[in-house]
């Protein structure tokens, strides 16, 4: 087995110590004026044997270096050198060539599983590690390095079975039972948590993962309350106003529930409607949510609406551009008095470093008049969200937006009546880690010359 960077450091501790200890000792012996020697002579000899005092403990200092430097070895160096670059493709050759030279080097094995995995690779670090295992079972690190990776995959389970081995085979480790604490939080058990986040501070009482933990049980907010305002600016009728409070509850890690209310106003005419919805999050980042909506239609919005959607994520990578990838599908239901719209839509989102991301929209949209037949009307819609300042706990984001031939179908007067291109883009200030607002605004050109300008605001505070 090779000594690893913390051997080293142990071995060299003691030397270094030793030489720190008794250079002083040597200095003064060496400093020793002998009895009757003149002060000149005295002084003389007094620096020609620093000198030499000098010389000696560069050569112990040269010589413990060395055989510290020795004891890393030049393949470990090279790779870690390159993982600190995040030059994953040179560490990977680097560790192939030296398996190929030591076939049977554990430490070969587990670095190139923890490359693979630091790289993004998860697939291939799973199936390394498990290979590592049948080799060595008892090694608590090897069962922690699997659990790290059945995490970014999504596997909670047996995550938490990889560490529930680790902490079985070495229960004094505080860092171990922090791992593990960390991944009963996630599986939405914090009474367990805890008691994990407590055993790994008992064992290690300045343990910074396990008081982290133990912050982080104090209960995330469960609600989040938001009002919002929007207003229609038309260069060819009165505005249309609307006013909005809903209510987002995740009850349990799997549950969570939408309740909203919708007030509109239009040339004097009043009309509003309650939505409800609930979300069901699934393994394999898999989430669905199916809902409807009653409401006191006056003519200008749906009498009533029915939904569902089903959302599915996958993480890509670490330290790549692209990061994870989230799509979306949908379909609505709208009711009228005097027709019926069907729309089928579907996005696709693409995270990139920095909270930066990219979203492609499309939907389709059949409608039905009485005495007319079926026709379907395509749109679609690009948006570039970036963030822009971030200072403690505050967060300034941005976005931008194009569309082609969207239509508001929450408003009779918009159904299949014209073709539009809308121009747009929004802020978000969080001030703080359960308050913040938002702006948008949007400009829309229409047929027939005309234009609608949309401004809307909304503030959501957690709790």
């Amino acid at each position: 087995m090779l000594v690893s960077m913390e051997h080293v450091a142990f071995l060299r501790s003691p030397v270094e110590s030793f030489v720190q200890r008794y250079s002083g000792i040597v200095v003064c012996t060496l400093d020793y004026a002998e009895p009757g020697a003149s002060q000149s002579q005295s002084q003389s000899r007094t620096w020609r044997r620093r000198l030499i005092c000098r010389f000696l403990l560069a050569l112990v200092a040269l010589t413990v270096h060395d055989v510290a430097k020795a004891q890393v070895p030049d393949w470990q160096t090279k790779v870690r050198a390159y993982c600190e670059k995040s030059e994953w493709a040179l560490a990977l050759h680097t560790l192939g060539q030296q398996e190929a030279l030591t076939p049977e080097d554990m430490d070969v094995k587990v670095w190139y599983a923890r490359v693979l995995a630091w790289s993004g690779r998860l697939a291939q670090a799973e199936s390394e590690y498990l290979e590592i295992l049948k080799i060595s079972k008892n090694d608590p690190d090897n069962w922690a390095g699997l659990a790290s990776v059945y995490a970014h995959e999504g596997k909670k389970k047996q995550a938490l079975e990889a560490l529930d081995t680790a902490v079985r085979l070495d229960p004094k480790r505080a860092d171990l039972h922090a791992a593990r604490a960390r991944s009963l939080r996630d599986q939405g058990e914090p009474r367990e948590a805890r008691v994990e986040f407590q055993k790994a501070l008992s064992l290690d009482p300045i343990s910074t993962d396990a008081r982290t933990g133990l912050t982080s049980l104090r209960g995330e907010p469960k609600h989040e309350l938001r009002l919002g305002n929007e207003t229609d600016f038309f260069n060819f009728a009165d505005a249309n106003l609307e006013g909005w409070v809903s209510l987002a509850s995740r009850w349990t890690p799997r549950w969570s529930t939408n309740v909203a209310g919708t007030f509109y106003g239009r040339s004097g005419v009043h009309a509003g409607k309650f939505v409800a919805s609930v979300t069901a999050r699934l393994p394999h980042s898999l989430a669905a949510t199916i809902g409807g909506a009653q409401g006191h239609d006056n003519g200008v919005i749906p009498k009533s609406e029915a939904f569902f959607g089903v959302d599915r994520g996958w993480k890509v990578s670490e330290n790549k551009f692209l990061r994870a990838v989230e799509t979306d599908y949908g379909q609505h239901w709208y009711w009228y008095q005097a027709a019926r719209i069907l729309t089928l839509s579907g996005s696709a989102t693409f995270y990139m470093p920095r909270d930066w991301t990219f979203t492609l929209a499309a939907t389709g949209a059949r409608s039905g008049f009485p005495g007319t037949g079926i026709e379907w009307r395509p749109s679609g819609m690009t948006r570039l969200g970036f963030p822009l300042l971030a200072w403690a706990d505050r967060r300034l984001s941005g976005n931008t937006f194009f569309a082609v031939g969207t239509e508001d179908f929450a408003r009779a007067d918009q159904i299949g009546r014209f073709a539009s291109q809308t121009y747009g883009g929004g802020l978000r200030f969080q001030f703080s880690s359960r308050q913040n607002i938002s702006f948008a605004s949007s400009y829309q050109k229409r047929t027939q010359n005309r234009t609608d300008t949309y401004l809307g605001f909304s503030y959501g505070i957690r709790f």
